[in-house]
């Protein structure tokens, strides 16, 4: 979990899997993006929003923009360094 600035992990072994790091950074470059707290507030709605729209908690946290961006890009560890900042806002791989 990112909370800027911090990437808050279940146990120490976590820090070696380079695709969960990348995927946290990018929360916290879009955490950015957002100014933190509207990051927060757009999450939150966004979630709720969709858990209307598909009635199960995971299909609606997948279907968060914020999420999408995230697990579309957290195998390519050179995403946050070639830019792409507000890439929540582009098509995602997986609509």
């Amino acid at each position: 979990m990112a909370i800027f600035p911090f990437i808050l992990l279940k146990s120490a072994d976590l820090k070696r899997d380079a695709e969960i790091i990348n995927h946290e950074k990018i929360h916290l470059r879009q955490q950015l993006e957002m100014l933190i707290l509207l990051f927060y507030i757009f999450y939150l709605f966004n979630y709720l929003i969709n858990r209307l729209k598909y009635g199960e908690h995971y299909l609606a946290y997948r279907n968060i923009i914020f999420e999408k961006e995230a697990y579309d890009h957290e195998r390519d560890l050179n995403y946050l360094k070639r830019g792409n900042w507000f890439g929540w806002l582009r098509k995602s791989k997986t609509s």
